[in-house]
C-alpha cells in the first residue's frame, strides 16, 4: 500500500523529492502518512478535497481486496 501511495503522491507535486511516505500499524489498521512540501499541498488535496478523497478510495480498494483496513493521512 505504501508504494502505492508514493506513486500516486510523486506523480501529482512539482517536487517528488520532497514526498514522505510512512507506513505504521494501529491495531488492525495500518495509517499511512504522506508528508509532501507546503507548496505541494493544494495539489495532493485537490480542490474540496477531490484528489485526497480519489487516493483514499484506490487505496481503499487495493486494501479491500486482501482484507485489510488502511487509511491515508495527508500530513504538512
Amino acid at each position: 500500500m505504501k508504494n502505492l501511495v508514493e506513486v500516486i503522491t510523486k506523480a501529482l507535486v512539482d517536487n517528488p523529492e520532497g514526498v514522505v511516505v510512512t507506513e505504521k500499524q494501529e491495531g488492525k489498521t495500518t495509517v499511512i502518512e504522506v508528508h509532501v512540501a507546503d507548496n505541494d499541498m493544494g495539489k495532493v488535496i485537490g480542490k474540496q478535497g477531490r484528489i485526497a478523497k480519489a487516493i483514499r478510495s484506490v487505496v481503499k480498494a487495493a486494501a479491500a481486496k486482501e482484507d485489510k483496513k488502511v487509511v491515508v493521512e495527508i500530513m504538512q
